[in-house]
């Protein structure tokens, strides 16, 4: 249990870093790469929740937030590029 609030207090720090990097990043893929991370910490905490919790739920969520994040940065790489 203590392992899981430090852990859980550690990946909250990283978020507000890149949540900075989100709103005052110098570029567009910048912020995509802060973003992307930012999903990649919530899939992070949630399969950790789940193994803590023993519930298979939570991993499904992780599963479609990881989904949809890799194609929200596909489609925005996409628009910078200018092929969509």
């Amino acid at each position: 249990m203590n392992g899981l609030i430090i852990v859980s207090i550690f990946y909250i720090l990283l978020a507000l870093a890149l949540s900075y990097r989100v709103f005052k990043g110098p570029s567009a893929v910048d912020r995509v790469v802060a973003a992307d991370s930012i999903d990649l910490l919530t899939v992070v905490a949630l399969v950790l929740f789940s193994v803590f919790s023993k519930r298979a739920i939570y991993l499904d969520i992780a599963l479609t937030i990881a989904i949809l994040g890799f194609i929200g940065t596909l489609l925005i790489s996409k628009y910078l590029e200018g092929k969509l």
